[in-house]
């Protein structure tokens, strides 16, 4: 069978190139690619753009699996219950769930992609080394219940005076490639959901 995944991020010719690249390496350090078969990666752009793709896919996959990676954009009541915050959410596009459709055919970034970087301080130390504020950082506690500015202006302040300030694009992709699994699953309810279905599915 089949699998296919369509993400946002990305945005021109380098950008799907590194986004691809970075959601890869995440899914083959939980497994995907030797235990269990890497799914097919779609760089859209953004969200609409994954929406839409991701629609069409479904209308045409047959017998395969096919989802979307996506920002959750707010917090949620019950990450399983997919569809139903998406018809919800108050500050984008309100989508309705396609004929057919599951809530295991979408996956959250809870609440957006800088949530599962926040949540490994250690790669951040890594990546940008002894000037990092720690302190400006989200807690970990309840980590997906704060906004998603909260979360992308606290990485922008910690890393102000770093020799390199975190931005969208190329350095966010390499830092999601380098992120530990485990780590993310000890904070964020949302991957350890993405790492169960995709289990379920692969």
């Amino acid at each position: 069978m089949s699998a296919h995944i369509y993400l946002e991020g990305g945005g021109s010719k380098e950008l799907d190139i590194r986004c691809r690249e970075g959601f890869r390496k995440l899914l083959e350090s939980c497994g995907f690619g030797q235990q269990r078969r890497m799914p097919r990666l779609f760089a859209c752009g953004g969200r609409a753009s994954a929406y839409d793709d991701f629609v069409t896919a479904h209308v045409n996959s047959g017998e395969g699996y096919v989802a979307m990676w996506i920002d959750s954009e707010e917090p949620i009541t019950n990450i399983e219950n997919a569809w139903t915050h998406l018809a919800t959410v108050t500050n984008v596009q309100r989508w309705n769930r396609p004929v057919g459709a599951n809530d295991d055919q979408v996956l959250f970034m809870t609440t957006c992609m800088e949530s599962l970087i926040v949540a490994d301080r250690e790669t951040l130390r890594q990546e940008f080394g002894a000037a990092l504020q720690e302190s400006a950082l989200p807690p970990l506690i309840n980590l997906e219940q704060r906004s998603r500015h909260d979360v992308q202006n606290g990485l922008l302040h910690a890393t102000r005076n770093c020799s390199k300030q975190y931005s969208k694009g190329k350095l966010s992709f390499i830092i999601l490639g380098n992120l530990v699994p485990a780590t993310l699953e000890e904070h964020l309810p949302s991957f350890r959901r993405v790492r169960r279905v995709l289990g379920d599915k692969l």
